[in-house]
């Protein structure tokens, strides 16, 4: 398990460099965080409290969340979604005039460091040190966590909880495929011998071929050797990345590909899932946060579900899911009613306002006994089955690798490189990141 925080994507890690976003807004949040509204005590029936939420996925269960606890508390939760792509300029535009929501969903840690540094974030360790920890696994809690010396520069602390839980794997239709929840395939080449056999393809979107290869990858490397390769500490053309490879060469000798091609381009995943959920595509690989864009662009369709990253024939070990945490939230310690933000969030996370997120949303939750129980809709069930095995090291991708990944992996597709090649160009980038 990949020790990030949260991502719309789940691939940015706590040590990756400052993006231009974040360089943009760290001076102006870091005046603006020098004052903060005011922290008068109000009577829990006079206070009104703004959430600014990323997700469109959990909107429709985070605003019935709301209105439960404006009914049972009497405080008035006004919920405000900009959606995915204007969230951050909003949320910095919030910052530079001191007005700052009460609760702002997490974002990637890059992007949301300088929110933290500027003081924005109120730090949960000791609330978290409490009975609060129980209602999320240990690696959510561990992948929260900004360790000190980190090169974000934000001070050691847990800023933000989540009751989502990121993983990776197959979202299959039976309809399109042939193949059955109850006797899915056990490994890649039956999952392939299966494609073949029926009308449904599989597709996965050029961006996220990266994940992809790295949790095939898990069934011949160890989390330790993964790690190595990410640190440039062992060579990308080692057997296991190679037969990792060979996995998507043998779809494509198969012709079990949609289109015979990985899609590209900036909203080649949401092509994917689109496909995917308007039944063109048989089975896909995707996050489980998919689920919930499912839900939104078919909510009609609900006659699919999920597996794991799949395991390989004679490989020494269990494939295990890259993963982070997933949708949570921040709390603002300079808003009018901290106290009571607070009280909303730990209710927001107890196990049966997680069990509301992904009865409604779709969500995978983070909660250790609604993952044990397997309490979770059919469709997030095999993605939950692999919290547990979840890979945990302290790095990822260098960016120059992740892009070398996306566009080799579109060439051996298409024809245009052996894997010799492909992973030639993969080590030279892992080199140029050095």
């Amino acid at each position: 398990m990949l020790k990030t925080h949260s991502s719309s994507d789940g691939s940015r890690r706590r040590g990756t460099v400052l993006t231009a976003v974040a360089l943009t807004i760290t001076a102006s949040l870091a005046l603006a965080g020098c004052s903060g509204a005011n922290n008068e005590p109000t009577a829990d029936g006079d206070v009104e409290l703004t959430f600014m939420n990323q997700s469109r996925g959990q909107e429709a269960a985070l605003k019935q969340l709301a209105e439960q606890y404006t009914a049972e508390t009497g405080v008035k939760i006004n919920v405000d979604s900009p959606g995915p792509a204007d969230y951050l300029p909003k949320l910095q535009a919030r910052a530079q005039s001191k007005s700052m929501p009460d609760i702002y969903s997490s974002f990637n840690a890059t992007d949301m460091a300088p929110f933290y540094r500027a003081g924005w974030a109120m730090d949960l360790t000791k609330e978290l040190e409490g009975g609060w920890r129980k209602d999320f696994s240990p690696a959510v809690l561990e992948l929260s966590k900004f360790e000190g010396g980190n090169n974000l520069n934000v001070p050691a602390g847990t800023y933000t909880v989540h009751w989502e839980t990121q993983t990776y794997g197959l979202l299959v239709n039976p309809a399109l495929t042939g193949i059955k929840l109850e006797n899915a395939p056990a490994s890649t080449e039956k999952f392939i011998s299966a494609l073949a056999a029926g009308d449904g393809k599989f597709s996965v979107a050029a961006s996220l071929a990266p994940q992809l290869v790295w949790g095939i990858a898990s069934n011949w490397l160890s989390d330790d050797e993964i790690e190595a390769t990410f640190k440039g500490e062992a060579s990308w053309e080692s057997d296991g990345w190679r037969k990792a490879f060979q996995v998507l060469l043998d779809m494509k000798e198969a012709g079990v590909i949609a289109n015979n091609a990985l899609p590209g381009g900036q909203d080649d995943n949401p092509n994917v899932e689109s496909a995917f959920f308007t039944q063109a595509t048989g089975a896909i690989f995707d996050a489980s946060p998919g689920v919930s864009v499912g839900l939104r662009t078919n909510p009609e369709f609900a006659d699919y579900f999920s597996l794991g990253i799949p395991s390989v024939e004679g490989a020494p070990f269990k494939p295990r899911s890259p993963g982070v945490p997933g949708k949570g939230a921040v709390i603002n310690p300079k808003g009018d009613h901290p106290d009571q933000a607070l009280k909303f969030v730990k209710w927001l996370t107890e196990a049966q306002q997680q069990k509301v997120f992904a009865e409604v949303g779709r969500i995978l939750p983070s909660n250790p006994e609604l993952l044990a129980s397997n309490d979770v809709p059919v469709q997030l069930a095999g993605y939950a089955a692999g919290v547990k095995d979840m890979q945990q090291m302290s790095t990822t991708f260098s960016t120059d690798v992740k892009t070398a990944i996306v566009a080799e992996a579109q060439r051996l597709v298409l024809g245009e490189a052996n894997i010799d090649e492909v992973l030639a160009k993969i080590q030279a980038a892992q080199d140029r990141s050095k």
